[in-house]
């Protein structure tokens, strides 16, 4: 898939927001064909050095970009000559996925084996032994706390793990 097609999908948009934020994001969405330094990505753009090393940092960390080291022979200086490998998104993107499915679980086990109460005025949630270690009382402001349903929470992870095992064709009675 060609660059201008992955960053036309705002699913990829977000994720390469998401890695390298508001100020890489120029430097991300913009990858230009063939090797570049980040001095002349930082002129083009017209952004700070440092936000572009970080942001090449962040894809080069996520194997969205590479780069190759050459020694200048009278100075010794180093350049780094970046290429941008955007092929691999899709598949970095999967790896998230199941990343999310697998602590989505987790989370599901973690509410659905505990039980909780809530202190209504300060919005803060216990779990039964921090409710009873209190007295069933805030500590914040010292109104009772009250057993908290949360099988609406449990129900939207239960259809958002569905979502991402239809996406992952994931067998969930495997």
């Amino acid at each position: 898939m060609a660059f201008e097609d992955l960053l036309e999908d705002p699913v990829i948009q977000k994720y390469l927001h998401e890695l390298v934020g508001p100020t890489g994001m120029p430097v991300a969405a913009a990858p230009p064909d063939g090797e570049v330094t980040d001095e002349e990505l930082a002129e083009e753009l017209d952004l700070e050095l440092n936000d572009v090393r970080r942001a090449l940092f962040i894809l080069y960390e996520n194997d969205l970009a590479s780069y190759r080291r050459l020694r200048d022979e009278d100075s010794g200086w180093l350049t780094y000559l970046w290429t941008f490998e955007y092929d691999n998104i899709p598949e970095n993107l999967e790896e998230e996925m199941y990343r999310l499915h697998d602590a989505l679980e987790d989370r599901r086990e973690y509410e659905r084996n505990h039980e909780f109460y809530l202190c209504e005025i300060c919005s803060i949630r216990f779990e039964f032994g921090e409710a009873m270690d209190f007295g069933f009382e805030c500590p914040e402001c010292g109104s009772p706390v009250e057993s908290m349903d949360n099988n609406r929470l449990v129900d939207a992870m239960d259809d958002r793990l569905d979502d991402l095992e239809d996406e992952l064709n994931i067998d969930a009675d495997a």
